[in-house]
C-alpha cells in the first residue's frame, strides 16, 4: 500500500474546503458571533455546559481545518476559571459554515457534553425553552409593529409610539393618533390568546391559562375605558397581513378626521 493510498483512506483531500464552509466573516461583533452560535445550537438555552456545584458555562462550537488532513473539525469550547477546555466533536462536511456549526452542536448533545440550564429560582418559566420563548416575545418594536408603522408613515400618517392615550390611565398603546383619538394595539398571539395560533401549554397549564385570561380581561377593560373617553380602539394581531392591518388603521384615523373623502382615498391607495 503506497503512502498516498494510505492518506486517502484516512480522509486526506487534495483540495482544502472553501472558506464559506468553516470561516466566519472578519470584523464581526461579539453580538453577531453569539447570535450565530445561538441559531446553530437551537437557542441560547441549549449552549450550557455543567461545571458542577450548580455552575454553568456557555459554550461555542469552533471549526478548524488541519493542514495534514484538509478536513473540517468541530470542537466544543467554553471558559472555566480562566481555562478554556475543548472537546473534539468530529469531522463535518457540509458546504456552509452554518450547517457545520449545527452539526457540531448536534454531536455535542449526542456526546452528552451539554445540558439545559435550569430556570432561575422564582422564574415563571417551567423550562429553559419556555423561558427562551418568553424572552423572545418583545413588548416593543416587534417586527409586526415596525412593518405597520412603516406602511402608515408612507401614507403620510404621523403618530406617537408607545404612549398613553389617557395620561391618568396606566395603559400604553403601541401607536396613538392624538387629534383623531385613535389608539392602536398590536397584540402578540401568545400573550393575548389568539384564537387561531395560541398553543396551550402542558406544563403549568393552570398558571398560563390564568395569565392569558388576565391579559384578555385587561384588554377588554382598556378598550371600554378608552371608548368611554371618546377614543377609537384598533387591535391588530401579530399574524395579520400588514397591508390589511394598515388599511384598518387608516380607515379608523380618517373616519375620525374632518375629511371623509381623504379616508377613502388613503384606503384605496393601500389596496393597489
Amino acid at each position: 500500500m503506497t503512502g498516498r493510498t494510505s492518506r486517502a483512506q484516512s480522509g486526506w483531500k487534495h483540495d482544502s474546503p472553501p472558506d464559506r464552509a468553516w470561516k466566519g466573516r472578519p470584523g464581526r461583533t461579539r453580538a453577531v458571533i453569539a447570535a450565530e452560535q445561538d441559531r446553530a445550537a437551537g437557542g441560547r438555552h441549549r449552549r450550557s455546559v455543567a461545571l458542577g456545584e450548580g455552575r454553568f458555562a456557555r459554550a461555542s462550537v469552533e471549526l478548524k481545518v488541519l493542514p495534514d488532513t484538509r478536513r473540517i473539525r468541530a470542537y466544543l469550547r467554553w471558559s472555566d476559571g480562566g481555562k478554556s477546555p475543548a472537546r473534539y466533536l468530529g469531522q463535518v462536511e457540509h458546504e456552509t459554515r452554518s450547517a457545520n456549526l449545527a452539526e457540531g452542536w448536534k454531536a455535542a448533545w449526542e456526546k452528552g457534553l451539554l445540558t439545559e440550564e435550569p430556570p432561575a429560582e422564582g422564574s415563571w418559566a417551567s423550562s429553559p425553552s419556555v423561558r427562551a420563548v418568553m424572552r423572545a416575545n418583545r413588548s416593543k418594536d416587534t417586527r409586526p409593529e415596525l412593518k405597520l408603522r412603516s406602511l402608515l408613515h408612507k401614507q403620510g400618517l404621523r403618530y406617537r409610539v408607545a404612549a398613553r392615550p389617557l395620561p391618568e390611565l396606566r395603559r400604553t398603546a403601541d401607536l396613538i393618533f392624538s387629534r383623531p383619538k385613535v389608539a392602536v394595539f398590536v397584540d402578540g398571539c401568545f400573550w393575548h390568546g389568539c384564537p387561531e395560533h395560541l398553543r396551550k401549554s402542558h406544563k403549568n397549564a393552570e398558571f398560563w391559562r390564568s395569565k392569558i385570561e388576565g391579559n384578555q380581561a385587561r384588554d377588554a377593560e382598556t378598550d371600554r375605558l378608552l371608548q368611554e373617553a371618546g377614543w377609537t380602539v384598533v387591535r391588530v394581531w401579530e399574524h395579520e397581513a400588514p397591508d390589511a392591518a394598515a388599511a384598518r388603521v387608516i380607515s379608523a384615523v380618517r373616519a375620525s378626521s374632518a375629511d371623509p373623502h381623504e379616508s377613502e382615498q388613503s384606503v384605496s391607495n393601500m389596496k393597489r
